[in-house]
């Protein structure tokens, strides 16, 4: 499995950011780390290498990107408006700087995204307010509310960062048309937050598969045993 590095001076942050990239072929799959954690963690988690097979028969090619939580949502030295106006900037980020990048190399529209915890919440509110680029949702394990972040403040930005809100009242054809898979352990502290986000899309009409996996808990074990499943389901859907 080819593995290659990517470091440069972002222009929309600021700041100097790191990419992993396995695979040199296939559907592009772009995977957020989890609460504050760095673009190697689903590497080192051994994450990728549950779909190693996938990537190294040209299926996949895995984007593994960093982020900026302790700049943003996990930042307690900022005012709460300001946490969510950072994470506004890393949302621009995703969408002008990196998506770009990943359909140049994989000449394809559309991506899948994924995450673990709070990596789940990230590719969450990235594809459904960006369901133009995004083909697929891919979460284990995730959170959806974002308002234990923000300390009892509350505001439009925050609205539109917040699934759980935002969601009901969305309409765009491209959410009709994503692949959406929500991957909970049944004894995961997520699992009301998944069933209330499923209770949202199915009320919308939106198909998805909610998966409760028995006897599961809020760990990396549960989450690379999904993984192959999912990108199973991904790939059997795009018919490859």
């Amino acid at each position: 499995m080819t593995e290659q590095y990517k470091k440069w001076l972002s222009p929309i942050l600021g700041i100097e950011t790191e990419m992993l990239v396995f695979g040199d072929s296939g559907y592009p799959v772009l995977l957020f780390p989890t609460s504050m954690g760095k673009y190697y963690q689903n590497k080192d988690f051994k994450l990728i290498d549950s779909v190693q097979w996938f990537v190294e028969k040209g299926l996949i090619k895995i984007y593994c990107v960093d982020s900026i939580d302790s700049h943003s949502w996990y930042n307690k030295e900022i005012h709460p408006a300001d946490r969510v106006k950072n994470h506004i900037t890393y949302d621009r980020y995703i969408r002008d700087e990196i998506v770009p990048l990943i359909q140049e190399e994989t000449n394809s529209e559309k991506i899948a995204v994924g995450g673990c915890s709070f990596g789940g919440y990230h590719a969450t509110n990235f594809a459904f307010k960006h369901p133009d680029v995004t083909g697929f949702l891919i979460n284990m394990g995730a959170a959806y509310d974002i308002r234990n972040q923000m300390d009892g403040y509350y505001d439009e930005n925050t609205y539109f960062n917040n699934p759980m809100d935002f969601l009901a009242d969305l309409k765009n054809p491209h959410l009709e048309q994503m692949g959406i898979i929500l991957g909970i352990g049944e004894h995961d502290f997520c699992l009301d937050s998944n069933l209330q986000l499923s209770r949202i899309l199915g009320m919308k009409g939106i198909y998805h598969w909610l998966d409760i996996r028995q006897g599961g808990i809020h760990d990396w074990p549960v989450w690379r045993d999904m993984f192959p499943d999912y990108i199973a389901e991904m790939l059997n859907k795009l018919g490859k």
